[in-house]
């Protein structure tokens, strides 16, 4: 859960997940590009490269590092360095799997034996046809190079969502789709495909729906006549269904993450914005237990809010705050504060230490 006043960085972390994601389904200048170019992407007076480092599990156990280093080079913005490493062992130097700079670098190829007594690494060059690529990108779609295409494959199913209410109400073209796209133009066909191949987890959708929308007792995917699909909700007071345009943003919007939260195949990072607007606040902490629960089925879970009620839904240890010093953000961890501790250990709820203004420096300097 991450909280702070708005200017302090929410939108702007949760960015950088949308960023590496459009950066290998793209390339870093166009995903610069679609952000107002490298200068809007550094920090302000800065002149070292903009880096991002994120350490993962792979499938064996071990902590993976990945470093990528961007610059500007003759107005376009390209790959410094990119590296992905282990290290073997407590003291052992680490083995770079891949190793790139400005496009052209190498890559382990005896992956296989890794961690092996006395193995040395064999190395094969490799070389981009543009330095704006990121190496994981090409590298990944080989099984030899089964880290590289694990974490190529961990940040393809990435989802940040940016829903639009507007998006998720318009009837769409009759299709496949499995998983709910970020901003939620197909509802109704991922409403179809859990109804027609995941009967248990659409009627988990159903009760819950049933359980938090006054009234509403059916949702179907119909398909008209001219060969698209539109959301009908039944109201049980009455005879006829309601199409998706004709009803509250709330309900919307509490079908589409009920879709997304239930999602048989849980994304490995879910990153989602005040996901209490148009939402009754009652409703709240039952939301957090969605979350809650999609997090335990193995996908990591990030929420920002504003939200009292919300935060009421979590405990301590589950918040982080976002407070600006000098133009940079710090994150802080709530159940690192000895005050906020003592309190919620003594039963106050964390939503109303924030409404008190306990998290020092995450409220807005009101005049």
């Amino acid at each position: 859960m991450v909280v702070g006043a708005n200017g302090t960085g929410k939108s702007t972390l949760f960015d950088v997940f949308s960023f590496l994601k459009d950066s290998l389904t793209q390339n870093v200048q166009a995903a610069a590009a679609k952000r107002g170019g490298f200068k809007e992407l550094r920090t302000r007076n800065a002149t070292d490269p903009i880096r991002i480092e994120l350490k993962f599990r792979e499938k064996g156990g071990r902590i993976a590092t990945y470093d990528l280093s961007l610059v500007e080079k003759d107005g376009r913005v390209v790959v410094a360095r990119e590296v992905l490493k282990f290290r073997r062992g407590k003291h052992g130097q680490p083995w770079h799997f891949v190793d790139f700079k400005f496009g052209s670098g190498s890559a382990i190829t005896n992956e296989t034996v890794y961690g092996g007594k006395n193995v040395e690494e064999d190395r094969a060059d490799h070389s981009l046809d543009d330095a704006s690529t990121l190496a994981i990108k090409g590298l990944g779609q080989f099984k030899e190079f089964r880290i590289v295409s694990e974490f190529r494959s961990l940040i393809e199913n990435w989802h940040v969502s940016d829903f639009h209410i507007a998006d998720a109400r318009q009837s769409a073209e009759a299709g496949y789709a499995e998983h709910l796209s970020p901003v939620g133009d197909n509802v109704a066909q991922v409403a179809q495909y859990l109804f027609e191949n995941h009967r248990t987890e659409f009627d988990r959708v159903l009760e819950a729906m049933k359980a938090r929308v006054p009234g509403v007792t059916d949702v179907q995917a119909m398909l008209t006549a001219d060969g698209r699909l539109v959301l009908r909700f039944q109201d049980g007071s009455f005879t006829d269904p309601f199409i998706a345009r004709y009803v509250s943003d709330g309900t919307i919007k509490m079908f589409a993450y009920l879709l997304l939260l239930y999602d048989p195949a849980p994304h490995p990072l879910l990153a989602v914005e005040e996901p209490e607007n148009q939402l009754y606040p009652k409703l709240m902490q039952g939301l957090v237990e969605e979350f809650r629960s999609y997090a335990k089925r193995g996908g990591q879970v990030f929420v920002s809010t504003h939200s009292p009620e919300f935060l009421n839904g979590t405990t301590l240890d589950e918040i982080f705050w976002l407070v600006k010093r000098e133009g940079c953000t710090e994150i802080r961890r709530a159940s690192d504060d000895e005050q906020l501790r003592a309190f919620y250990e003594a039963g106050d709820l964390p939503g109303a230490l924030w409404r008190q203004g306990l998290f020092e420096g995450s409220h807005p300097h009101l005049c």
